[in-house]
């Protein structure tokens, strides 16, 4: 028997599973920690984490896999790995971090990003990296030159979180073209490295990572890094890409006019289009998609919500004494579309890209003491979630995406049938839930770089669709009435 294994390194825990390289059937999986991963905010914007944790939390997740499922060392074909984007880690020669990571929440790097726009030109900046700066990994190394020059100085190579568990795992500090495309650090019209920003910016090109394939061989398993996950030496890692492209490979997301959702810690809908297209304001975010090719172009357009399932996290600990997740949605579901006319905006998770960058924090409004209660509080998060996705789907819309059908994996925010029936209705998409996540992608894509499927299609058997949410024309005039309430009470 032989399998694939999947690692999805995420910001509130580590996935590990195991897909069968014959059936396409995942036979096991699991994840730690039990509960999340601390984001340290050591200032106001400030979101970072230390990359040793990934990797303690990612043996961890092995030691459990290796207990649920009985496999031999010499059974595990290739490794894929998907990972949290647009972080920072910085290494010394060592391979040593030389600070925590600045992941992609954090929001420090905003200004820099806007002086960077304005400075090489909005027109070029669209045209050639398909966005703004912005917050995004160039720029986050930019905030370290400028403010840690003693720590900038001690950089050797600067690696996305998934690049850097790819060299814990291999040795090697590679990077691919994709990675580099959602660091704003490579020039989609030029195919190369984004030489002016980078010049502006003053930063030595010799801190990037060569690039390695998407798909294909990517390094090989070292036998220090076999020693601590219980595996055998020298399996291949055959594939990498960031968590939101990953999820969209995924669901099966790969050609124009399909697109994935997610709604975890932060929110996501990506749409691949074959044109490189952007915002003209840069709310939404063009990036290489993870089967582009010079012959066939394939982008994917990425809207964030950075504070979407971490709403609902934060309603658990703080409101609802801890209370399962199912509790809360029956909960919720008591109480009418619109929640009478309570109001949550979900942006306490750092700056907001769909936004222009701004940081609002997350607000409740329209509160009334003696009609309001914990169902409200309940219902209008959730509704408050899907209404922020849909204010970024409509910038999606004019730029030429068609929402019709959407395709989710059957996890987080989408365990909720409420928040499954908001979505539909207020966007009029049939939702297709599938039973998928980003490790399991990661593992399929991996047996198509290692050459065990020989088309993207062949990766997908064993992937099913488990449920369908409709959109039911009464309850989309319910939904989209609420949402223009929403929108009209949006502070901006």
């Amino acid at each position: 028997m032989k399998y694939l294994l999947g690692i999805d390194i995420g910001s509130s825990s580590v996935k590990c599973a195991l897909i069968s390289v014959d059936s396409g059937t995942c036979v096991g999986s699991a994840f730690s920690p039990s509960s999340e991963m601390q984001i340290a905010s050591p200032q106001k914007g400030f979101a970072e984490q230390d990359p040793s944790l990934w990797w303690t939390e990612l043996t961890n997740a092995m030691n459990m896999l290796r207990k649920d499922v009985q496999f031999s060392k010499n059974e595990i074909a290739a490794i894929g790995i998907s990972y949290q984007m647009h972080g920072l880690v910085a290494v010394d020669r060592d391979g040593v971090p030389v600070r925590p990571s600045i992941i992609w929440c954090d929001s420090r790097a905003v200004e820099i990003g806007n002086n960077a726009l304005a400075s090489l030109g909005e027109d070029f900046c669209l045209s050639h990296y398909l966005n703004s700066p912005g917050n995004l990994t160039a720029s986050k190394l930019k905030w370290v030159k400028e403010n840690e020059p003693e720590v900038y100085k001690r950089i050797y190579k600067i690696m996305l979180p998934g690049d850097y568990i790819a060299y814990k795992l291999t040795g090697e500090m590679r990077t691919t073209i994709s990675g580099l495309s959602e660091g704003i650090l490579w020039d989609a019209k030029n195919s190369t490295l984004a030489h002016e920003l980078l010049a502006h910016y003053g930063i030595d090109e010799r801190l990037i990572c060569s690039t390695v394939p998407q798909f294909g061989e990517q390094g090989f398993l070292t036998k220090e890094a076999a020693d601590v996950l219980g595996l055998e030496e020298n399996i291949p890692v055959t594939y990498r890409a960031g968590d939101q492209p990953n999820n969209a490979f995924s669901l099966n997301v790969l050609q124009p006019g399909e697109i994935a959702a997610t709604a975890g810690t932060s929110g996501v809908v990506y749409g691949v289009i074959d044109t490189p297209s952007y915002d003209p304001l840069s709310r939404v975010n063009s990036f290489v998609h993870v089967n582009h090719t010079p012959e066939k172009n394939r982008y994917g357009v990425l809207l964030c919500i950075n504070g979407t399932g971490i709403l609902n996290s934060w309603l658990q600990k703080n409101v609802f004494a801890g209370a399962s997740y199912p509790e809360i949605n029956q909960v919720a579901a008591k109480t009418p579309i619109g929640a009478d006319g309570l109001l949550y905006y979900p942006f306490g998770n750092g700056a907001e890209r769909v936004l222009e960058n701004r940081d609002l924090g997350a607000s409740m409004k329209n509160l009334h003491f003696n009609r309001h209660d914990r169902s409200h509080m309940a219902r209008a998060a959730q509704e408050g979630i899907v209404y922020s996705l849909y204010y970024g789907i409509e910038i999606m819309v004019k730029m030429g995406l068609q929402i019709k059908t959407v395709r989710a994996g059957k996890a987080n925010m989408f365990l909720s049938g409420l928040f499954a029936e908001a979505f539909s209705n207020t966007t009029g998409a049939t939702i297709e839930l599938v039973n998928t996540d980003g490790a399991q992608g990661a593992a399929r894509a991996a047996g198509l770089g290692a050459g065990f499927y020989k088309s993207s299609d062949q990766c997908f058997k064993g992937l099913a669709v488990l449920q369908k949410v409709e959109p039911n024309q009464s309850l989309q005039k319910q939904y989209g009435e609420a949402y223009v309430n929403w929108k009209n009470n949006l502070s901006l």
